[in-house]
Order: structure tokens, then sequence, then C-alpha cells
């Protein structure tokens, strides 16, 4: 089994990037790191060396997520694993993995999503970095959706080739996985939807208040809120969902059910009714994830 630390960073595209800095770090709460000689925005909300990147780009989505092993031996089997199911895969280049600190990686496209995913581990120790919270005490990245029409081989896909484990669904309509060495009830959920997208990026923060803050905050920046204040029966997490510049949808959560690495209880089939994605009684906005084309990454030195 493929064993990780965490999800680790969130590749964007956004229409105005200096638009989306001030809303990332102002709106959001991102601490601001700078400019990247390729002229992408670096964020963090934990101790790393970035949790969210944001590039100029005429469609606005998702880019590519970074998941981070849990040790270097793990590239073999992640390696064997892709070579098994004869997915291509390219070793990333040690100038663009020192450009971008990260030690090692490997890139690849899942085919169900055409989602990019890269696995790396990082270059600095986390100790050497600093994370200061601003007004939203965001602990890390929770997690990233994905929709398509092909949910049901994109589940197959992250559980059999790349080691995920299944944590809950709701139905034919959702699955929530979790990276293997992640306690957290997931890091990934893909939706059914008719062409696959970006659904929303998640960050987890420290206390309830800071999702009663947010939604004072996106009433009088005038940002719409698109679902929530809720609470998500599968993870027991309190969610608030609101809209970026380009109507990204990101959502801020506090509280989730934390598996044990050994025993875990098993995975539970919701029914495909609203009151299993909101026991509170919610209802989403149709603007709710539907924006966010999905960048195309052409896997230039495929290795079988």
């Amino acid at each position: 089994m493929i064993r990780y630390q965490k999800l680790g960073y969130v590749e964007l595209n956004v229409s105005n990037l200096a638009r989306s800095r001030e809303f990332y770090e102002h709106m959001v709460g991102l601490q601001w790191i700078g400019l990247r000689a390729d002229g992408a925005a670096l964020f963090r909300c934990e101790q790393a060396p970035y949790s969210v990147v944001l590039h100029e780009h005429p469609s606005a989505g998702f880019r590519c997520v970074g998941w981070m092993l849990e040790d270097e031996a793990q590239f073999d089997i992640l390696h064997q694993r892709l070579r098994d199911h004869s997915v291509p895969y390219e070793l990333v280049g040690d100038t663009e993995c020192e450009a971008r600190k990260l030690g090692r990686a490997t890139r690849m496209v899942e085919p169900n999503t055409l989602a990019t995913l890269e696995f790396y581990v990082p270059r600095l120790p986390s100790g050497e970095l600093t994370y200061e919270p601003s007004h939203t005490r965001i602990q890390r990245i929770g997690h990233v959706v994905f929709s398509t029409p092909e949910r049901a081989a994109a589940h197959a896909f992250f559980r059999d080739v790349l080691g995920f484990l299944d944590s809950d669904s709701i139905g034919e309509m959702a699955s929530f996985m979790r990276p293997a060495g992640s306690p957290y009830h997931h890091g990934l959920g893909i939706g059914s939807a008719d062409r696959p997208r970006f659904h929303h990026l998640n960050f987890m923060v420290e206390a309830i208040d800071d999702i009663g803050r947010a939604i004072n905050r996106c009433a009088r920046q005038q940002v719409p809120v698109v679902y929530g204040p809720g609470r998500h029966p599968a993870s027991q997490s309190v969610f608030l969902y609101f809209l970026d510049p380009d109507g990204l949808t990101l959502e801020y959560s506090f509280g989730m059910e934390e598996f044990a690495d050994i025993d875990a209880r098993p995975a539970r089939v919701l029914p495909p009714k609203p009151e299993s994605v909101d026991s509170w009684g919610g209802m989403p906005d149709p603007r709710m994830g539907a924006t966010g084309a999905i960048h195309a990454t052409v896997i230039r030195s495929a290795t079988q």
C-alpha cells in the first residue's frame, strides 16, 4: 500500500491574478508568500513551503494537486502500481523540483477526472518555516473535490491504483476517500457530473467562530455564500461554501471525524437525499461547483 502524509498543495488558475491575490489573502485569510519565478502567486495556510498556488489563465479552474508521500520509499510502490495498470507518468526534473521546493516528485493525469496529480516529498523540513494565522485560523487544506461522469471509475482508480481508503459515500452521488496514512475523514471527494470539473477546495479551521465570522465577512464584502452554514452527516463537519472572484467554490469547515490507522470503522453508504449532505436542512445554490475547468496537462516523458 502507498502511504501518504497529507494533501500538501493545490494549484488553481484564476483570470486576474492581482484581484485573486487580494481575495485569497484578505478574504480567505491565507498567508501571502510572494511570486514564484514563473509568476505564480504563493500562499500558505500551515507550516509548509506553500499550500495554494494561483496562476493567471483565461479559464479559471483546477491546475494540479500535490499529495505528500510518507517517505521516498513510497515512490517505488507508486511507480510499480502505475506500471501494473499501464498508467503513464513522468518524473519531475531536478530544476523544476528546486524551483518549486520539492525534494522529489512524480506527475500523472487521473484518467476519469482528467485532474493532474503530483506525488512528492518536500525539499525543506517544515520546522524551518513559519506560519502566522490571520483573521481565520486555518489549520490546513482539508480536501479537494472533483466531479465527473465517470465517478465510479474514478473512485476505483483512487482506491485500486493509488491506495486511497473509502470513508463514506452518498448513494451514487459522491464518494469520500482518504489517502492511506492520513486520519481525516476525507482528503478527496468525487461527485457525479455531466463533464469532468473541479468542484471545490476546502480549508479546515480551528474553531466554529471562524465559520461565524466568515458569514459576516462575506456579507460585508458581498461575497456569495452558496451553501451553509450546515453540517455534513458523513464527516460531522460544520461547513460554509462561498465563491472566489472567478466563481470557484471554496469551503471552510470545522471539525472532522478522524480514523484510526488500524481497525478503522468500515465505510458507510448514506442514502442519496439532501439530509445526507446537510443534517441542518440547507440546500446549495446552483452556482456551487459550477465553475472550475480542469487544466489539460500533457505527460511529456511517459513511462509505462
